[in-house]
């Protein structure tokens, strides 16, 4: 497949509706000019900063797209922006291009989940296809995320004794086993079924079960004492700036 061909395809596949942008950090000037215009004759989007502190500071971190880092920068490293992110909770995907790198170097930022690890000069088509990848990956863990939210929001919709229903039923446990624990009839334990499978929009007993196993392991953990909310258990932390603009 051709690389035009892949880049049309990243960018449709991409479930949201803006152009994918991704984020150059590099203190040598040539090379961001040069990186945005291959991005942008691609059809992605390009934003360049000479430090990952302007990066942090300019707010288009969580924008839909991926990292292309330097290793070696003034002040805070590429490796020191990955590992801050991870800290985070932000996951988003990192390529590494650098003149610097060694060994134990790529060893570091593969294990820490980074995309690729290239070496100036970088080939345009080699550059592409991590930025590819990397979009794909972050196209992929949007829409994850946000099936998430949708199915801890119809949870939230659920009473209690809804909640204690589903958790039994997704332990595979009978309506007159249900019944007998919860000390109630059967015939309350299928209308609470009925209930939760039509708050939660599913159409079978295994369709519930995948919506169950959707759910955050601490709001399955916690479905008997649940808080008022637990939306934003689905929802990755924005990542503090202190550690690298002193504020």
């Amino acid at each position: 497949m051709n690389i035009h061909r892949q880049v049309t395809r990243a960018l449709h596949g991409n479930n949201d509706s803006q152009v994918p942008l991704v984020i150059i950090v590099d203190d040598d000037a040539s090379v961001r000019e040069a990186l945005s215009e291959l991005l942008q004759s691609a059809g992605f989007r390009a934003a360049s900063f000479g430090s990952t502190g302007a990066l942090l500071e300019a707010g288009v971190i969580d924008e839909p797209g991926c990292l292309i880092l330097d290793i070696r920068m003034p002040g805070a490293s590429g490796l020191d922006l990955q590992q801050h992110l991870s800290a985070s909770g932000n996951v988003k995907p990192i390529i590494f291009l650098t003149g610097h790198g060694d060994i134990p170097m790529t060893v570091q930022a593969m294990k820490a989940g980074a995309v690729d690890f290239l070496t100036k000069p970088v080939r345009d088509q080699a550059l592409l296809n991590a930025v590819i990848a990397g979009v794909a990956a972050d196209a992929e863990r949007r829409a994850y995320v946000a099936t998430v939210k949708q199915c801890v929001s119809k949870f939230e919709r659920l009473t209690r004794r809804e909640r204690e229903v589903l958790h039994e039923v997704t332990r595979g446990r009978l309506n007159k086993q249900i019944a007998f624990d919860l000390g109630i009839t059967e015939v309350t334990v299928k209308l609470h079924r009925s209930n939760a499978m039509r708050k939660m929009e599913v159409a079978s007993i295994g369709d519930l079960i995948r919506a169950w196993e959707t759910l955050p392991a601490e709001v399955r953990v916690t479905e008997r004492n649940l808080p008022a909310s637990v939306a934003t258990t689905a929802c990755a932390s924005v990542p503090s700036t202190s550690l690298f603009t002193g504020s």
